[in-house]
């Protein structure tokens, strides 16, 4: 039955609307019972744990045909795309660099880009992976990094900004502690990189700033 769905944590739009059997996401995203959520999080894969999701009847489509012939249906999907950019600690792209991703059970060796990046085509349904880099000529040779599809929140909840600060290299505790957890340093330190005012708080622009740095 239709009704309103409410995102956990690692959900995106994408994959709410495979659980629910749609294979194109924009038949959810783009329904104007979605509007506000669509407007409040702009970008579908990245959701926050508690917001509502609008999910209609899947609507069942009688073609009828005469059984003494073939007959072709093309079904309507979309596709979508994990984009890694491999960094060192100084900054520079791990580039050309032999890797393993392995999403859902399956391995696939890909190669980084002149500038670190990765572009592979995943299935809807993806949650978790690996990437492990076979480079010796990086500090991270044979390194086990986890990737958490749909796990990052919207970059006005402090658990967005701490991520985006840990994966583009600022020291601090993700997943949070008693007292200074280093979120307001390592605030500090973004600021002064990219010619903000420093005052460790992140704020509309700093904000802006990280979303705009980190790619979304």
């Amino acid at each position: 039955m239709a009704g309103m769905h409410t995102v956990k944590q690692g959900e995106y739009i994408a994959l709410i609307a495979a659980q629910y059997g749609f294979s194109n996401w924009q038949d959810i995203w783009n329904l104007p019972q979605n509007s506000a959520l669509k407007n409040q999080r702009q970008n579908p894969n990245v959701l926050c744990p508690g917001d509502q999701v609008y999910v209609p009847d899947l609507e069942v489509k009688n073609t009828p045909k005469p059984t003494d012939n073939t007959h072709k249906f093309t079904l309507t999907t979309t596709t979508l795309k994990l984009r890694l950019t491999l960094q060192d600690m100084y900054e520079k792209p791990i580039a050309n660099a032999k890797c393993v991703l392995s999403l859902n059970g399956n391995t696939i060796n890909v190669t980084t880009d002149g500038s670190g990046n990765i572009t592979q085509t995943i299935p809807s349904t993806t949650q978790n992976g690996v990437l492990v880099i076979l480079d010796s000529q990086t500090p991270f040779n044979n390194v086990q990094i986890p990737l958490l599809v749909g796990g990052l929140d919207p970059v006005t909840e402090v658990s967005g900004q701490k991520t985006r600060l840990q994966n583009l290299g600022y020291a601090l505790d993700v997943a949070g502690s008693p007292g200074d957890d280093g979120l307001e340093s390592a605030v500090e330190e973004f600021q002064c990189d990219n010619g903000l005012t420093v005052d460790g708080i992140c704020g509309p622009v700093t904000q802006a700033k990280l979303k705009q740095v980190y790619g979304c």
